[in-house]
């Protein structure tokens, strides 16, 4: 359960690349590669940049230990010569990357990976397995928050996640998308994200009754009392005595409770009747907190038909985005460097959503500054400016008759420098900040983009000089 040294932690391709490249002399030639992702899960509008301070983690402290070594020895595929190159591996790339809390969209660069081959080729696993499930649950995270509607969502999905992995920078992650906390306490050890808890059923049950389980509790935590109500019976018991142990317990000491849990049946109907129990007894403040099972649609449905419901716990189909567990993130050779040139390279496929946008790229967006809304993003090559000072005419690259010029706008470059030469030289923001950013940035994006179903469609348009490269590289391997 070492999570420190994940140097093999890669496609077995590889390193098997990786020793082509030095048999033939290719192993320094300087590359560009681009990581990307084509589709934002469940339908959405926009996701969430998340992982980029693990991807720059394992980036940093990047290298071959002995019994790697002796392991890809004792595979007899690999030449001596190759093996001698990793014990003395040093990563010497340049990456940019989208900063984590962005919203992003897909078919933009969110990582580029400038190096020699052998180097560049080897780290993609890695960062396409730190980028894709943070941003993966990252964008699940915001799409609960914003149905909560400005009630708390807490994760609590530890016990469901995929791995211990799983549930530590899935926590992190939905912390960076909006929850207020979680239930996995080493994340708030390693993050600070803050670990939050009740009580189990199994505490109600080791008493005789659940009154008796109840007082226990609150004498212990008599300033943060909240109680689960749903073990035996919520309206016939549960609130009953919660209210008695409120009475009885935390009054004399001057205390008032923090709230009931609600973690079973229909919890619309019960918050609802249990709102009116709570208020009677002279407990408006005592907040209700619902869980079992919950995603954002049920949330949704439950907040229109009235549940009187503050507070969220949402667990196993946020740690693993149940509803579309794959952001399908890749990685792909974009330019090569020949004789101080960089030399564009595309990949083509008959599947059209498959072709790559080739070239060493910027990536900016436009800000309108009146409504301080975004209005799109274009890719450019890298040396090119969008100047704000000046109109700018946007296109579709899929339909390219559809162009619209824009004025009065602001345009901000999104990828920043996170390693020169293999050294870290990005200072990675603490939790609390990029969660702030990611709430700061999010309101720049249309409410229409972020609907749940059927959103509008935000632009990622290519600039005039990069879609003309790309239709003559085309044009090339499609000759008339």
């Amino acid at each position: 359960m070492d999570r420190n040294h994940l140097t093999l932690l890669t496609d077995f391709y590889e390193l098997t690349m990786m020793n082509g490249y030095l048999e033939n002399g290719a192993q320094d030639t300087i590359v560009y590669f681009d990581m990307f992702f084509r589709r934002v899960p469940d339908g959405g509008g926009f996701a969430i940049m998340a992982g980029v301070e693990q991807m720059l983690d394992y980036l940093s402290s990047l290298s071959f230990s002995e019994d790697d070594i002796a392991y890809l020895r004792q595979r007899g595929i690999f030449s001596e010569a190759f093996l001698d190159y990793l014990r003395h591996f040093e990563f010497s790339c340049d990456v940019w990357a989208i900063p984590e809390g962005t919203p992003i969209f897909p078919y933009e660069p969110i990582v580029t990976v400038r190096g020699p081959a052998i180097q560049a080729q080897f780290v993609e696993t890695m960062i396409l397995l730190s980028i894709n499930h943070q941003s993966l649950i990252a964008t699940k995270a915001n799409r609960i928050v914003r149905a909560a509607e400005g009630r708390a969502v807490m994760e609590f999905g530890s016990r469901r996640a995929q791995g211990y992995d799983g549930a530590i920078y899935g926590a992190r992650a939905a912390y960076i998308g909006g929850c207020i906390g979680t239930a996995c306490t080493v994340c708030d050890s390693e993050f600070g994200v803050p670990a939050l808890g009740t009580m189990a059923h199994s505490w109600v049950q080791l008493f005789d009754n659940e009154l008796e389980a109840f007082k226990a509790y609150a004498r212990v935590y008599p300033n943060d009392c909240t109680l689960l109500v749903d073990t035996y019976d919520v309206l016939h018991s549960g609130i009953p005595n919660a209210i008695k142990t409120f009475d009885d317990v935390l009054a004399p000491l001057g205390c008032r409770p923090k709230g009931i849990r609600i973690d079973s049946g229909d919890i619309t109907y019960l918050s609802k009747k249990a709102r009116k129990m709570l208020d009677d007894a002279g407990y408006p403040d005592c907040r209700i907190t619902a869980s079992n099972s919950l995603d954002e649609i049920i949330i949704r449905d439950m907040i229109l038909q009235g549940a009187c419901v503050d507070n969220f716990g949402v667990g196993e189909r946020l740690i693993t985005a149940a509803s579309d567990p794959v952001f399908g993130g890749v990685y792909k050779l974009t330019a090569v460097e020949q004789d101080g040139r960089i030399i564009p390279r595309i990949k083509i496929s008959e599947n059209v959503t498959k072709i790559t946008n080739p070239c060493f790229k910027k990536v900016w967006r436009l800000f309108d500054r009146d409504s301080g809304k975004a209005i799109a993003d274009v890719i450019t090559m890298h040396d090119e400016i969008i100047d704000d000072a000046q109109p700018y005419q946007l296109f579709n690259p899929d339909h390219v008759w559809k162009r619209k010029t824009v004025t009065n706008f602001r345009a901000v470059p999104l990828q920043q420098e996170m390693m020169k030469c293999g050294k870290q030289v990005y200072a990675c923001p603490p939790i609390d900040a990029v969660r702030a950013y990611c709430r700061e940035q999010l309101e720049t994006i249309w409410d229409e983009v972020k609907r749940f179903e059927n959103p509008h469609q935000y632009y990622v348009d290519l600039s005039q000089a990069l879609w003309d490269e790309k239709q003559r590289l085309l044009s090339e391997a499609y000759p008339l």
